[in-house]
């Protein structure tokens, strides 16, 4: 599929929500309190054409300048407009000239609406694999967000690199997708439904992790996903050996992080001052900290909140001069086996 092909589908052959065949670019009904208040805000026909899979809506946002990268009509950008406030700023890209005219047409309709002096949003026409052509400049944007169009792209490396360049140190790629549980055959992908609906484009998960680190996002945090109903006979013969998942993963850009969950003897303490996050504050699916308790947390998970803008929202508990070896419980341990087991070695697979 060209980006040709994918305007074409996005500009001309869907004309609204209601158009979409699978449930892969529908957001669940459970949003967040705070959040449907922001989207009942939002102008009928800019919900009526939303085709994101996720919420890219993170925590302490205030003053904040977001990129949002396929922003079509406009949903989230103007979501993100409420939530940074008169004093931040949010530039969303797209390459459909019928989205961008929607997302246009009620700029003033969401200024008035949320008492702004002037608009704090922007639209940019173009390409997310060529952002340099928009002459946005090195580190500009503290958050990145994207909804359900990494996997439209023919460049997903691209994408994933312009975003590190575009990330202020300590900034972060917010965003969902839809992922496969392997890799999608090169031939679905000339499907031009199955693309559009944002299947055979999607990544094996464990490429995309492959590409983001290789971007420089060390350490891909997952924050929630959901496997996908296709609910379509015809798109199910095609693809229904693949299974399908919609996924939020969140990409900090911060040097050095390492490749694996190292103890340093460090913790943090959640203050409960994020707004939307009073009790507990969640930084990806296997970090939910409750405010006022002591968390101990990895070398690398310490850095992400205390180099980023999450930074006043915690106590910061050991400076991390001494090493302690893998932290227990991330997934990965000390390859060699105990001393006198007594036991022989165990027959196994690969690897």
């Amino acid at each position: 599929m060209s980006q040709e092909d994918v305007k074409h589908y996005y500009g001309q052959v869907l004309t609204g929500s209601a158009d979409l065949q699978t449930d892969a670019c529908c957001t669940p009904d459970a949003l967040p309190a705070f959040l449907k208040g922001v989207l009942a805000d939002i102008h009928p026909e800019i919900l009526g054409r939303y085709y994101g899979c996720g919420l890219v809506i993170p925590e302490a946002l205030e003053g904040v300048s977001v990129l949002d990268l396929g922003c079509g009509s406009g949903r989230d950008c103007y979501a993100l407009s409420r939530l940074v406030g008169e004093h931040g700023r949010v530039v969303g890209v797209d390459m459909t000239e019928e989205q961008l005219a929607v997302a246009h047409r009620h700029l003033d309709f969401h200024t008035q609406r949320y008492g702004y002096a002037k608009p704090n949003v922007e639209f940019l026409h173009g390409y997310i694999e060529r952002l340099d052509e928009l002459e946005l400049a090195d580190s500009r944007f503290d958050l990145i967000v994207s909804n359900c169009v990494l996997n439209l792209s023919p460049d997903k490396a691209a994408v994933l690199r312009e975003a590190y360049r575009l990330l202020k140190p300590g900034g972060e790629m917010y965003f969902s997708d839809v992922y496969a549980d392997r890799r999608v055959p090169q031939a679905l992908s000339h499907d031009p439904v199955l693309y559009g609906e944002c299947l055979s484009g999607a990544l094996y998960w464990n490429d995309f992790l492959s590409l983001a680190k290789k971007a420089g996002f060390s350490d891909p945090r997952l924050v929630e996903d959901r496997p996908l109903q296709l609910n379509n006979p015809g798109i199910q013969a095609k693809i229904g050996h693949i299974a399908f998942y919609a996924a939020t993963y969140r990409l900090f850009r911060i040097d050095d992080l390492e490749p694996a969950c190292e103890d340093y003897g460090q913790a943090v303490i959640y203050k409960g001052t994020v707004a939307e996050q009073p009790r507990r504050f969640r930084l990806d699916k296997h970090h939910v900290m409750e405010a006022g308790r002591v968390f101990p947390v990895c070398g690398n998970t310490y850095r992400m909140l205390r180099e980023s803008r999450l930074a006043p929202h915690f106590e910061f508990i050991g400076e991390g001069q001494t090493h302690y070896g893998i932290f227990k419980g991330c997934g990965v341990g000390i390859p060699f086996d105990p001393a006198d087991t007594g036991s022989a070695p165990q027959p196994g697979g690969c690897c």
